[in-house]
């Protein structure tokens, strides 16, 4: 999920989407990413009658839940700047809940002070401009009104790759892939709690937790490693090949990760970084 628009400096293109992606989303978020998002609704306290934003809702299983949440005295709107998985969405949409096309960057459309909460679920980390779109959220929520992220931050052994990312990346840099760069050597903003923090307290937020939790997540097989990337990155992971030659790409990538595979699958060790913070 994504809500930047893809001529914004530093953020991945919004044009490599298609059908199959958003339905691949669809059922491969609804596990741990989407776990990971009720708990974010927990740390968030998220109640009867509020009314939320659920910024890069991507198909809307976490929106749908957030209605479940709120009751039909409360309201949610789920927005995301990927016009595909908004349609999926849209399914899902009843008196409570509504999707629409938007853009983290300007949400002007929306009014000020008009929501209670504002979640970001496995988003954050695809924002370049971070005080800007920190910015577009305090415009939105009243005073007292919270915000809920959960990102990845950068990864605990510095400027390593994870195995998973570094089995993928040795096979794009291996010909006939390594004629065609990805135009920008990564399409994540990761930042780390502290950053966070003087993030959030100069967009006008008090930070009331930030902390790192361990994460582990289980694909059964390779081809499934390279199909949740190819969905959750919208495309961008395989989007500046030939559309020819992206087959291939998915069983080289998928060879490179074989040696990674155990028992279980292949796991994946990482972080999730959450915040939650008061608009003051």
């Amino acid at each position: 999920m994504c809500p930047s628009q893809a001529s914004e400096a530093g953020a991945p293109s919004l044009t490599f989407d298609s059908d199959a992606l958003a339905a691949d989303y669809e059922k491969l978020s609804a596990t741990y990413q989407f776990e990971s998002g009720k708990r974010l609704t927990i740390d968030l306290g998220i109640g009867a009658g509020e009314r939320v934003l659920d910024v890069g809702c991507g198909t809307g299983l976490l929106a749908e839940h957030i209605a479940d949440l709120v009751g039909p005295r409360g309201r949610v709107l789920g927005i995301d700047p990927l016009p595909l998985r908004i349609e999926v969405a849209k399914a899902k949409a009843r008196a409570n809940l509504a999707f629409q096309v938007g853009d983290a960057n300007d949400l002007g459309a929306l009014p000020e002070a008009g929501f209670d909460a504002v979640i970001l679920n496995a988003v954050f980390h695809w924002l370049p401009d971070k005080p800007r779109v920190l910015g577009q959220f305090a415009r939105v929520l009243r005073r007292g009104g919270r915000i809920g992220i959960s990102t990845r931050p950068p990864n605990a052994s510095g400027g390593a790759r994870l195995p998973m990312y570094e089995a993928m990346a040795q096979a794009m840099a291996e010909p006939p892939f390594d004629r065609y760069p990805r135009p920008s050597a990564s399409f994540v903003s990761q930042v780390e709690p502290e950053e966070m923090r003087r993030l959030l307290e100069a967009a006008g937020f008090t930070p009331t937790m930030i902390e790192v939790r361990p994460s582990v997540r289980v694909h059964r097989t390779p081809e499934a490693v390279v199909r949740f990337s190819e969905a959750s990155s919208f495309g961008n992971l395989l989007g500046h090949l030939p559309a020819e030659l992206r087959p291939e790409a998915r069983a080289a990538m998928a060879r490179k990760l074989a040696a990674l595979m155990t028992p279980e699958g292949i796991v994946q060790q990482g972080r999730r970084l959450v915040a939650v913070a008061v608009r003051a």
